[in-house]
């Protein structure tokens, strides 16, 4: 007796080969805007190329290599149906990393994860990462779109990408160049950036029933479009503050908040005090807390409270560096200092907050 029952295929189970190859045709003009002149090769290959003969003219050149993802907040693009904003947070996310230690990013690979191929959604994630790479000033390379069904649903996908910068070896940034005395100027964020999502949608949608297209005014647009506001990229900007002042350590403000984040780049027996009243969180910090009732002590390690990146600069060094960063467009302030940790303790509080936001 005969089986009628047809053969297997790798479309039946899910995997459209033809849609990828669609993805990858529409993607290519805008990995095409995200290159620099040390870009070799085009997309399609099996590896990105770049060529490393531009790191002569450093006499002790570090590569600095960096990973991400955007967490939770590709859910809200989901749900949004937007898709072209994401991947210049995933950008962010890595260059911002990067660039803490001084290193200028070079490039970046991205890799796309879906439940099922949606030629345009795919080639507007691209768009976005290659429209963060320009604003990092590095190339996209190269990157692999995945299809996984049954992993993930056919409207669902992920994001995550890895970066590499250079720095100078005697310009190496961080806590070893920190001083008692030093300042913390902040660098202020663009909104929730690119983590704590998970407490920001717990709170927003299944606590208080809010919908992303519900309009609340003190965002003055909706819910999603708020959101989704792309994580600000700050890494031409810290490069240009080394080159015009002198600056001891760079702090990416991500997961765990300020005071965690700034903390890494403190180093023993040094203290940095920060002061609330010198910012005014955005809006939306304050929904979220209002919303779900969230203590002040876990917003500010969950969220950023307004601040992105903070740069430690020496005292005589603050004023050329917030003029720059102003000169910039960025709004920048003083936030804090350093001082000697006398008994404060251990290394748990190397960072304290104090006072009420302006």
């Amino acid at each position: 007796m005969s089986d009628s029952t047809p053969g297997a295929s790798y479309a039946a189970a899910g995997v459209d080969i033809e849609a990828g190859d669609t993805a990858v045709e529409l993607m290519k003009k805008w990995v095409a805007t995200a290159q620099r002149p040390e870009s070799v090769g085009a997309i399609g290959g099996f590896a990105g190329l770049f060529d490393a003969s531009a790191l002569k003219r450093y006499d002790r050149p570090l590569l600095a290599s960096a990973t991400d993802g955007v967490g939770t907040k590709v859910a809200v693009a989901q749900l949004m149906d937007v898709h072209d904003t994401i991947g210049q947070d995933l950008v962010a996310m890595v260059v911002d990393d990067l660039v803490v230690c001084g290193a200028e990013p070079l490039f970046m690979t991205d890799y796309i994860c879906v439940g099922k191929v949606h030629p345009e959604r795919v080639a507007a994630i691209v768009k976005g990462i290659a429209e963060g790479c320009t604003l990092a000033g590095c190339a996209l390379v190269g990157g692999e779109t995945a299809e996984h069904p049954g992993l993930l649903g056919p409207d669902e996908y992920d994001v995550a990408g890895a970066g590499t910068g250079v720095v100078e070896a005697d310009r190496l940034l961080g806590a070893e160049r920190v001083r008692a005395g030093d300042v913390v100027v902040a660098m202020a964020s663009s909104g929730l950036h690119s983590n704590g999502y998970s407490l920001v949608r717990h709170v927003l949608f299944d606590r208080a029933g809010w919908s992303v297209d519900r309009r609340v005014e003190e965002l003055g647009r909706t819910v999603g479009e708020e959101l989704l506001e792309p994580t600000r990229i700050y890494s031409l900007d810290c490069l240009a503050l080394t080159r015009t002042t002198e600056v001891h350590a760079f702090s990416h403000i991500t997961g765990g908040g300020l005071a965690a984040n700034l903390a890494r780049v403190i180093p023993d027996g040094l203290h940095a005090t920060l002061d609330r009243s010198t910012w005014t969180p955005a809006p939306v910090f304050g929904l979220v807390g209002e919303a779900g009732k969230v203590a002040r002590a876990e917003l500010e390690r969950t969220l950023n409270m307004g601040v992105g990146m903070v740069a430690v600069v020496p005292g005589d060094s603050v004023d050329a560096a917030l003029t720059t960063l102003g000169d910039r467009g960025l709004d920048a302030w003083v936030l804090g200092e350093i001082s000697e940790r006398g008994d404060r303790g251990d290394r748990t509080d190397a960072v304290t907050l104090h006072g009420d936001h302006a």
